[in-house]
């Protein structure tokens, strides 16, 4: 049966307003919800969906204060989005699904196996981090503070170069150019609220508790969150892989589509057998 394709909104129980995109096969499927990284939208996961999506159900959505979905004021907690997601799945009838991460989506992801151990069935974790160290809440406030006082294109050529590899920013503009382009449509009260949540965010504590099939993956490169972050992610959590991707820095969802892909495929195999 083809793959079709909806979106529309679901409210939380907060009444915010989140925007989703379900491709759904229409049948019994393994599912899986993909949670975009920082001041992007569910359509940072359009490469990664439109190669799993013959296969699984996919779930892409804006996080609050983002995209199109509602940008009610902070502060964020990253309980938060996790109950957003919760209440997303029972909006659209998945009891459970597999739930995975760029970044801040990992996060998320890592968040809501914590509160919803029951409802997770496997976690991928791609260039992410339980916690950003010690000088993360200063290092946080002062990136939030910048966007305030001297607006988000202060922080463009900051961000690009941890995005993407030299070599992929030469070789695909368009790519960098349509993240840029996403980057800027940000409110900045918003993203300066998710700045703080993430400085906050500590959940090396819930790791030892996780064992479920997991994937981490992160690029050879990623400086934004490092390879030894993933590897307490590999060792903290029962049952979890880890993959190094050459040649990428901290978006692999986009710099290495294929990659990604692949790797979310076997996660979900592996969890369905």
């Amino acid at each position: 049966m083809p793959t079709m394709v909806s979106t529309d909104s679901a409210t939380t129980r907060d009444g915010t307003r989140l925007a989703y995109t379900l491709r759904s096969g229409g049948a019994a499927r393994a599912r899986l919800v993909l949670v975009h990284s920082l001041a992007m939208t569910g359509a940072f996961w359009t490469p990664v969906a439109e190669r799993l999506a013959q296969d699984f159900d996919i779930l892409t959505y804006d996080c609050r204060g983002h995209g199109e979905s509602g940008k009610p004021a902070g502060p964020y907690d990253i309980r938060l989005f996790a109950d957003d997601l919760a209440d997303l799945l029972d909006h659209v009838g998945w009891k459970t699904a597999a739930v995975a991460g760029a970044s801040m989506g990992g996060t998320v992801a890592l968040a809501f196996a914590a509160a919803y151990a029951g409802r997770t069935d496997a976690l991928g974790l791609i260039d992410t981090t339980a916690w950003y160290g010690a000088e993360a809440p200063k290092n946080w406030a002062e990136r939030a503070e910048k966007a305030k006082q001297e607006g988000l294109q202060a922080l463009v050529g900051f961000q690009k170069t941890r995005w993407f590899t030299d070599n992929f920013r030469e070789q695909h503009p368009e790519v960098v150019d349509a993240c840029v382009d996403f980057f800027l449509k940000n409110d900045i009260n918003a993203f300066a609220a998710t700045c703080h949540m993430l400085g906050a965010t500590d959940l090396r504590p819930a790791l030892a508790g996780m064992s479920l099939p997991a994937a981490v993956m992160v690029g050879e490169e990623d400086y934004a969150t490092p390879v030894a972050m993933a590897e307490v992610l590999h060792q903290g959590i029962a049952g979890a892989s880890l993959s190094i991707i050459g040649n990428a820095r901290h978006l692999t969802p986009l710099e290495h589509p294929d990659v990604v892909a692949d790797g979310l495929k076997q996660l979900l195999t592996r969890e369905t057998r």
